[in-house]
């Protein structure tokens, strides 16, 4: 443990072992690294821990009690827990050329099988988090603490009072309510046609761009479209640019970026920095449809339901939608292409028990984005009912990045709301 200062804040980095497996604890052991965030003043405060969204990316940084934006309305009543989440950050990492612990099968994962590399994946999903999170709790001697999950980190809060409720004092949730049960068909057909509707009203009010992404789509076909390092960029890859649009401001980046010259450096640069589902957080894309599988197999589930409306026209975009030919085109994300096929066909474990939801008797609440582009209001609101005591916002205020995009609004909000002081 290691401790240090930023103006007005302290912090403290911890490391503490875990089994790989918790359901084996003395097999293979990782290790998972947490930085606890004070404001001068607040070392009595009760913890608030910060669930990243994702999966696969570490917890932000603080360079100052203000950032993240929402930081310094949490450390008005709260110490922080900013975890990074396993496979993430400094926590022990997920590359492919990372030591594995021993016990995993191989020295790194480019060294593993195929099947040896699944076999340590299925350890990284919101469950594990959970049972990683449970040895900090009991490490830092706190009967309960706290959860903000933004995104992914909601889905991880979901699992932690489905298994832990009495370690929850207050849950609170930012577009991060999943579907409980085999419903991750629905729920991807849902982001479709909300992606639909949101190319629709994206090339309305730039009607010029969807010519110039037309022309993109028509040289990514045909081979012609390339990053700055040779990558070719296919058609259903250039269409995952529609992340943007789930995001505030996403949209006039896209626009932004549809304005470059499609043959200057600048264009190849941003297009690169602006793809999804990269090398850098592998589990993103390797995993991350297996964070809707409440005890189903995902069997490529973006792909599966993609409307032949989008099939047939580059133009119709992709949210937070993996596509099997990103594991072919994306050299980073090649050594991971069988690995995915065998977790596509895994039958994952029920992370979700509905009778526990609603008999946990823990405050909190939800921000619903209107129109989350990632994680449909209608799910979440059919999932929010399950809880008692959860009080949800429904707003159009805000994107599927409220919780950063907001600075302390959304927080103040719901930190409010589940303290009983306010009314909605």
């Amino acid at each position: 443990m290691t401790t240090w200062t930023l103006p007005g804040l302290q912090l403290r980095d911890i490391t503490l072992p875990v089994p790989l497996d918790h359901a084996d604890p003395t097999g293979a052991r990782i290790e998972v690294f947490a930085r606890v965030v004070t404001a001068d003043g607040g070392e009595d405060r009760p913890y608030l821990v910060f669930l990243q969204g994702g999966p696969g990316s570490e917890s932000p940084r603080p360079l100052e009690a203000s950032s993240p934006g929402w930081l310094s309305r949490a450390l008005r009543e709260h110490r922080v827990v900013m975890l990074d989440q396993r496979g993430t950050g400094r926590s022990t990492p997920v590359g492919p050329d990372t030591a594995l612990p021993e016990g995993a099968g191989a020295p790194t994962l480019r060294e593993a099988t195929a099947q040896q590399q699944a076999r340590y994946l299925t350890h990284f999903r919101a469950d594990a988090i959970v049972a990683d999170a449970e040895l900090l709790r009991e490490h830092l001697g706190v009967e309960s603490w706290a959860l903000l999950g933004q995104s992914f980190g909601g889905f991880t809060t979901l699992r932690y009072l489905s298994t832990a409720a009495s370690s929850v004092s207050t849950a609170l949730f930012t577009g991060g309510l999943p579907t409980v049960g085999p419903g991750m068909d629905e729920v991807y057909t849902t982001t479709w046609h909300g992606m639909i509707e949101r190319s629709e009203r994206f090339w309305a009010r730039f009607p010029g761009d969807r010519d110039r992404f037309r022309r993109l789509a028509d040289a990514a076909d045909a081979g012609r479209l390339r990053l700055p390092d040779g990558q070719r960029v296919g058609v259903e890859r250039l269409r995952r640019l529609g992340h943007l649009l789930g995001a505030s401001q996403g949209a006039e980046r896209l626009h932004y970026l549809l304005d470059l010259d499609p043959a200057s450096p600048a264009f190849a640069h941003d297009l690169a920095a602006a793809l999804p589902f990269g090398g850098r957080n592998p589990l993103y894309a390797v995993i991350h449809e297996s964070c809707w599988a409440d005890g189903v197999a995902t069997r490529w589930a973006a792909d599966r339901t993609q409307p032949q409306q989008v099939r047939e026209d580059p133009t119709l975009l992709a949210g937070e939608h993996i596509h099997r030919s990103l594991f072919a085109e994306d050299p980073e994300l090649a050594v991971w292409a069988e690995a995915a096929d065998l977790l596509a066909a895994h039958e994952w474990p029920t992370l979700y028990d509905a009778d526990a939801l609603r008999a946990a008797d823990v405050p909190g609440a939800a921000a619903v984005y209107y129109d989350d582009a990632y994680v449909p209001r209608e799910h979440s609101m059919a999932t929010a009912a399950l809880l008692p005591r959860l009080r949800t916002w429904v707003t159009s205020e805000y994107e599927h990045n409220g919780l950063r995009a907001s600075g302390e609004g959304v927080l103040d909000h719901l930190l409010d709301l589940a303290a009983g002081r306010r009314a909605a």
